[in-house]
Formats: C-alpha cells, structure tokens, sequence
C-alpha cells in the first residue's frame, strides 16, 4: 500500500529536482506550519509562493 511517503536523496547538501517533482509539477512544503508551493514554470523554472 503506498501511503504517500518516499525517499529521495541528498548528496553533498543536494537535491536533484527531477527526484522531487518525479512526474508532478508542483509540491507543497511545509516549514514552520505554513505551506509554501513550489513549482516547475512552463519555462522550467522554478518558483515558490506561499
């Protein structure tokens, strides 16, 4: 059953986008109790709004 949950790895401090997103185009980030979304522009950008 997949409850959502995966890994992804981080090496010397990074984070390969394309591990993030996988087939998705935008994410929510939780920090301090306020979501931020993070998203691939249609130019593959990134960008992150709250």
């Amino acid at each position: 059953m997949n409850d959502g949950k995966r890994e992804v790895t981080l090496s010397n401090n990074k984070i390969e986008s394309r591990e993030l997103f996988l087939e998705m185009r935008e994410l929510t980030i939780v920090h301090n109790n306020e979501e931020y979304k993070l998203r691939i522009t249609g130019n593959s950008k990134l960008i992150l709004t709250k």
